[in-house]
């Protein structure tokens, strides 16, 4: 390839990247292909019950597969002692809304937050969430159990994925870098694959910068 009135140290310099690039995504197969061939992990010590919908509504963990044998849920850090959502899911969930027909092809994408489901969709009609999937812990043990939440109380991001495999549901895959050492000058990075900012940011000189993160509002 030549671009327009490009330099040679240009497309030398370009090509050593590409072939970077190269590597990288047969890295990137590489891990998934190493996710995918996950056992199965434990048992989920129950049918955590949650709380959706207006009028609110009871719904199991069970029943949040219907159809599907895959359930992905997300931790939402909108807690009921926190004034404000966490900006970082926010800018993360804007990004799902959109994706979410399309993952609903696939799998059942769900997000888990522990504040009363009231005050969850207030929130979600203020983003715009219309394809979104919105649960309450707020009545069950589902954040401590799976890394929602720390042993103090405090919200985290934790994604986590369930299987359903011969009637039994169990635990599959964890975003356990969130919890990972991480090199200088990085932040954790756990669910860096499936946000779009991150990832089109690192395309540009700029990359995505040292001290820039999303807001609430601009």
């Amino acid at each position: 390839m030549k671009f327009p009135n490009e330099t040679k140290p240009y497309r030398s310099a370009r090509n050593r990247l590409l072939r970077a690039e190269t590597a990288l995504r047969r890295q990137v197969e590489k891990v998934a292909a190493l996710r995918r061939k996950l056992p199965a992990g434990g048992k989920v010590p129950q049918d955590y019950v949650f709380e959706e919908g207006d009028p609110p509504r009871a719904v199991k963990l069970s029943e949040l597969f219907g159809e599907r044998n895959t359930v992905v849920a997300y931790s939402f850090m909108y807690g009921p002692k926190m004034e404000k959502a966490c900006p970082m899911c926010t800018s993360m969930l804007d990004g799902l809304n959109g994706s979410a027909q399309h993952i609903a092809q696939c799998a059942n994408l769900v997000v888990i937050a522990k504040s009363p489901i009231a005050r969850v969709l207030e929130y979600a009609r203020s983003r715009g969430w219309s394809n979104l999937r919105l649960l309450s812990s707020a009545g069950n043990r589902y954040n401590a159990d799976y890394f929602g939440e720390s042993a103090a109380g405090a919200q985290l991001p934790m994604l986590n994925v369930f299987v359903r495999r011969k009637g039994a549901i169990r635990h599959f895959y964890g975003t356990e870098l969130l919890f990972a050492k991480t090199d200088p000058g990085q932040n954790n990075r756990h669910v860096d694959a499936l946000w779009p900012l991150w990832n089109l940011l690192d395309f540009t000189p700029e990359g995505r910068g040292k001290d820039w993160y999303p807001k609430l509002q601009y």
